[in-house]
């Protein structure tokens, strides 16, 4: 294990994003990976050019809730991970509803490995 990621859960995710914050942390980004099974989530972090990540892993569909009511400029990554991966993150203080970057005529989760079919959303492109 790498010594400054930590692993958290859906239920430990908010819990730390805060104790980061009382322990002077800034949030620098959210990135996503698509491990097939499963969506591995980091949450990067800095103090004195120190970085501490939180990793995430989420099935797809599985509601991840947002750290925005901790750290206000999350809602940014958090679209663009909802944009991008179709990753369920819920509560964020500015939700485009998957409409960050994407236009309507957009594929939908262009980053996903594989995509299930959605009925009735014309954005989803077939592979």
């Amino acid at each position: 294990m790498i010594d400054n990621v930590v692993p958290v859960t859906r239920e430990t995710l908010l819990a730390e994003a805060q104790r980061l914050a009382d322990g002077g942390q800034r949030l620098i980004s959210a990135t996503a990976i698509d491990q097939g099974e499963y969506l591995e989530i980091l949450y990067h972090f800095d103090k004195d050019l120190k970085l501490t990540h939180l990793k995430l892993e989420v099935k797809p569909g599985e509601e991840v809730p947002s750290i925005s009511r901790v750290y206000f400029c999350a809602f940014i990554p958090e679209n663009e991970l909802k944009d991008l991966f179709g990753i369920n993150i819920s509560n964020i203080v500015i939700d485009y509803q998957g409409k960050f970057f994407l236009e309507d005529e957009a594929p939908r989760t262009p980053l996903l490995k594989s995509k299930p079919p959605e009925q009735g959303d014309p954005r989803e492109v077939a592979r």
